[in-house]
């Protein structure tokens, strides 16, 4: 097996694809902030159980659709570079790599994105369930005070 090396045009690509990925992110997890607030504002006030629900099951499908939007990036460049046969394969192998750590489906020359793929789902994820957890949070403090309103939270 010939030594790898990383080459400048891998790390270039990489940083390129990381970037458009927290880039994509960013928008997409501040834009669901702005839709949730919206929505609070408009139907002012949401304070039912479904009604606040709803807006974590909203978010929820919102926060996915941009995780999907950002792993079809890397699926795209792949099979633009020739890396993977087809669009199916190369967006199945870009999503398990996204969500965990599966290796070896690029050719040797970019094995570098294999590993940033994987460190930019983890970035990203991480960032998600912050923002889930907080309107989460939300959510159940408003329960919460709707069951017992003087109690402090």
């Amino acid at each position: 097996m010939p030594t790898y090396v990383i080459s400048m045009e891998e790390a270039l690509w990489g940083s390129v694809l990381v970037a458009i990925t927290m880039v994509i992110h960013g928008t997409g997890m501040f834009s669901i902030l702005r839709v949730v607030r919206a929505l609070k504002e408009r139907f002012q006030p949401m304070k039912s159980y479904f009604g606040g629900l709803s807006l974590v099951i909203l978010s929820s499908l919102l926060i996915i659709f941009t995780n999907v939007l950002e792993v079809i990036v890397w699926a795209a460049f792949f099979l633009f570079q020739g890396a993977q046969p087809n669009h199916s394969v190369a967006m199945y192998n870009a999503l398990l790599n996204y969500t965990t750590v599966q290796a070896g489906y690029l050719p040797q020359h970019w094995h570098l994105l294999e590993a940033l793929l994987a460190m930019v789902g983890l970035l990203t994820g991480a960032w998600s369930t912050g923002i889930l957890y907080m309107l989460a949070k939300d959510f159940q403090d408003a329960q919460l005070r709707k069951d017992d309103p003087g109690a402090p939270l």
